[in-house]
């Protein structure tokens, strides 16, 4: 468990470093290019999942790039959905989103663990996921991103509150 905290702990890192960026990013280009700069981000760390996790040090790698795209998006998620409601309707508007992204974990969680349970090597008496099931599970990962920048390129360049 230790290892597994330490592998992941540069991934929470690199989000809280992509924060400025986020803002900055979001500033310049707005909250809409931001979202999509950060599915592209995270479709291309599942890509990379999908060919380096041979060492701890490509595990690192490619979790922290997929930090740095969720950083980059959830950064900026509140300002879009705060363009698109009314100023009184922001509260209830951002905490659907936060209740959204824990459905989500929740249900990608699920699933990882189906397909995982499904795909598994056998050494000697020990079933371990296998190497296979990990690669589907990151190529769902990128497919969920490239899916998620399908949308947000559809989202209006500047969205009026009603």
């Amino acid at each position: 468990m230790v290892v597994v905290g330490l592998v992941m702990g540069p991934s929470g890192l690199v989000m809280m470093a992509m924060a400025p960026l986020s803002a900055r990013v979001s500033k310049a280009k707005g909250p809409k290019v931001t979202l999509m700069l950060g599915a592209v981000v995270v479709a291309t760390g599942y890509g990379l999942g999908i060919v380096l996790m041979s060492g701890v040090w490509q595990l690192v790698l490619v979790s922290s790039v997929i930090g740095a795209g969720i950083g980059l998006a959830y950064g900026a998620m509140p300002a879009l959905i705060m363009a698109a409601v009314p100023v009184g309707e922001t509260a209830a508007a951002n905490s659907l989103n936060t209740l959204m992204r824990s459905i989500g974990t929740s249900v990608s969680s699920a699933v990882a663990g189906a397909v995982l349970a499904q795909l598994t090597a056998t050494f000697g008496s020990l079933t371990v996921p296998s190497r296979d099931g990990f690669q589907v599970i990151m190529a769902m990962g990128a497919a969920a991103a490239v899916i998620a920048l399908t949308i947000a390129a559809f989202l209006p360049r500047k969205l009026a509150a009603s």
